[in-house]
Order: structure tokens, then sequence, then C-alpha cells
């Protein structure tokens, strides 16, 4: 009895599992469609800005969607050069050694003796190099999964079918009106989905409101 029990529960979680996985690849199929990419044409998702919101949106989509790598490509750009302090380093130890199944991905992608020489302080490490294994800056406590990692701002957006911004308020339009220069080329710009919080305040020729948006449309026409 209990053994049929046990069976019975083991397959209607894998039937579910593999309903989940089917509904998940036919939304990414339909949305393919819809953009009207053909087979064998990677879907080009990127994120700009990782910080904790921008990472943790990017990991969503990784989490989701990154099993389908003939379908879909999932990046996030952040700049290169930002050191990880000492201190952070060796707490950023403890965190992975305190949670096993971090401490086992990083050993089967032996990415772990890094993060020993660091705590030892033998070796700098870098924001953009540890978020490839999946941790960001902003929130070592809290681990994600490995992300695909770009510090080049034009290898990152130049060819994206869509483009997350994960920036402040305070460095949206700067960046944009980088990236709006790698896109004087396109025949269609790509779709943008803003989670940038704040506003900005504008006095010519009347006092007013700039939303992130507001700054990515008018970066985006210059």
């Amino acid at each position: 009895m209990v053994g049929s029990i046990k069976v019975m529960s083991s397959e209607s979680y894998l039937n579910g599992a593999i309903q989940n996985h089917n509904g998940t690849e036919q939304k990414l199929d339909e949305f393919r469609r819809f953009l009207g990419k053909a087979d064998g044409d990677l879907l080009k998702i990127v994120g700009v800005g990782a910080g904790a919101w921008g990472s943790v949106f990017a990991a969503l989509l990784q989490d989701s969607y990154g099993q389908f790598r003939d379908k879909v490509q999932i990046r996030i750009w952040r700049r290169p050069g930002r050191a990880v302090g000492r201190a952070t380093a060796e707490h950023l130890f403890e965190v992975i050694n305190s949670r096993e199944d971090v401490l086992r991905r990083l050993i089967r992608r032996c990415a772990y003796l890094k993060y020993v020489e660091a705590r030892l302080g033998d070796r700098t490490l870098y924001a953009d190099e540890i978020l490839k294994d999946g941790f960001c800056l902003n929130m070592i406590d809290t681990p994600l999964c490995p992300l695909k990692v770009v510090t080049n701002l034009q290898e990152a957006v130049w060819d994206a079918d869509i483009v997350i911004n994960g920036l402040p308020s305070t460095e949206t339009r700067e960046v944009f009106e980088e990236i709006s220069k790698y896109w004087k080329e396109r025949i269609a710009m790509p779709i943008i989905v803003s989670l940038a919080k704040g506003i900005e305040a504008e006095l010519d020729p009347v006092p007013r409101i700039i939303t992130p948006t507001q700054m990515i449309n008018r970066a985006s026409k210059t």
C-alpha cells in the first residue's frame, strides 16, 4: 500500500514536471513566432545593468528558459573592473560553504579554488567574474544561477531582440545614449523592458518629471 502511494506520487510529480516543461517551451515558441524568428535563429535577450533587481530578473529568465539553448540566449551586461573587497570575499566564501548545492556546483565547474584564494588574500575577484557563477555583488547572501555575462556594451546589445533595463534611473539616460549609437544601422528596434525605479526632474522648458522609460525613448531617437 505504502509502495503504491510512493509510486503514484512519483509519477504525478514527473508528469507535472513534464507538463510544465512543455508549457514553458510552448510559450517560448509562440513568442518566437510573434517576433518572426526562424528555426535555428536564436531569440537574444540581454539585461543591461547587474544590480540586485537586474541580476535577479536575468536569473529568473535563465532558470525558466535557459534550458532551451537552441532557441534562446540570455545574457547580462555589467561594467568590468569592479573589484570585490577582501571582507566581501571572505563573507562570500562563508556563504559558499554554507550551501552544499552551491559548493557542489562550483566544484563541478572547477570554479571553487579562486574563492579559496580570494579568502586567503592571494587573489582579487571581480564583480563580473563572480556574477558568472551566480553571485551578485549587491546581494552576496543570495546565490543565483550561473549567468552569461558580457562586459562589452556594444557586443551585448547590437543584435539583441529584447533589452531589459536594470539600471538605476540616474544611469539610464547615459547608458542608453551610448547604446543608441550601436543601433543606428538596425532596421527594427528591439523590444525594451525597463525595470528602473526612480525619476528625474527637468526644468526646461517647464518643470516636469522624467521617467526612465521616457529617458530611453529620447535616447533611442538621438
